[in-house]
């Protein structure tokens, strides 16, 4: 099976790792990159010594898209910077490719439309990056939410924090994409999973008002703290869900709080632990996710959107979820700047 890679980052080598423990000597690799990062990088962000990228992952690589696209790869996963996934994806798409995107879709609107009619013309399989759907404390918190385990559901509190230049220790954090905005970084459209998933269990946000900025002393010229309370709607209620994010936040943490008339949940996403109480504030049920690795989030997304070239069910994460994201994204940016709740389209 010939499958393309554009960017070799941490992401890009994360997949090429993974993609050869699925699919072994059937898996003929291809890769498109600009930068020419040299160094193998491995699950625990460290580099490793003495190998290249090229003999680590036995991969063909091209500095040129369209002589890549020219291979007819099977599948391209884009994993280049946030501003170039959206040329990226049409291009492959146009050559009939189907499309794993790194999260987040773009860093803008234009043109996600024209990719979506695109996928949807071609008749091509698109799932985007959003691998937090395939965590099982959030699987299990969406069927206990489902069930009615807390009651109505009132509250939400989703945060994310970790230090950036912590974030890829190989690399000098202030030329990393996340901190640059011409290369669509900022924590809102970094940390996007937390939006993607809020919504994913709890309904798409109405409206959101953000506050925050740039506000540590990271040398960056992108926001690293960011506050959104948003509103969405479970089984005709209305919610109040508030998203977190820090890029200045020294002790790494993602959690999800979520409360109800009848009891509450906490998430502990990165230990991870999930913890339900009742009203009177015993525990009902605590679950430990035994051998769970952060990897498998990686492996579970990437075994499903193969599935899903075969047939056999969805992505974890479609490209029209993913435009919401992005939407809800843009508008916590744009409330941002303005100091004005926005309506989210």
């Amino acid at each position: 099976m010939k499958v393309a890679i554009a960017g070799l980052g941490s992401i890009g080598q994360r997949h090429a790792r993974n993609l050869r423990r699925l699919l072994g000597a059937r898996l003929e690799l291809l890769a498109y990159r600009t930068r020419g990062f040299p160094h193998v990088i491995t699950d625990q962000m460290t580099i490793a010594e003495g190998q290249t990228v090229e003999t680590a992952y036995g991969v063909r690589v091209f500095d040129n898209l369209d002589a890549l696209l020219a291979e007819q790869p099977v599948a391209l996963l884009v994993c280049n910077p946030t501003s170039l996934h959206l040329p990226t994806a049409l291009a492959a798409a146009r050559a009939g490719c189907h499309l794993l995107i790194e999260k987040p879709l773009s860093d803008s609107y234009d043109g996600v439309d024209d990719l979506i009619a695109l996928i949807e013309q071609r008749g091509l399989v698109a799932a985007v990056g959003y691998q937090m759907r395939c965590h099982p404390a959030l699987i299990r918190l969406r069927t206990l939410i489902s069930q009615g385990a807390v009651g109505r559901v009132v509250s939400v509190r989703a945060e994310m924090g970790e230090y950036l230049p912590d974030a890829h220790p190989y690399e000098d954090y202030r030329q990393s994409y996340a901190a640059r905005a011409d290369l669509g970084g900022g924590v809102i459209r970094c940390f996007i999973h937390e939006f993607d998933y809020v919504q994913w269990l709890f309904g798409p946000a109405r409206h959101v008002i953000t506050v925050g900025g740039r506000l540590g002393d990271l040398e960056i010229d992108v926001e690293d703290t960011a506050t959104t309370d948003m509103q969405c709607c479970v089984n005709g209620h209305p919610v109040s869900v508030q998203v977190h994010q820090s890029f200045v936040q020294r002790a790494r943490s993602r959690t999800c709080v979520v409360t109800g008339d009848a009891g509450a949940i906490h998430v502990d996403l990165n230990a991870p632990t999930l913890t339900w109480t009742d009203a009177a504030g015993r525990v009902v049920e605590q679950s430990g996710f035994a051998g769970f690795a952060r990897n498998h989030l990686f492996v579970s997304e990437l075994t499903r959107f193969l599935a899903t070239i075969a047939g056999d069910g969805p992505p974890p994460a479609s490209v029209h979820e993913a435009a919401l994201s992005l939407r809800v994204a843009l508008a916590a940016r744009a409330s941002l700047a303005s100091g004005q709740r926005v309506e989210c389209p």
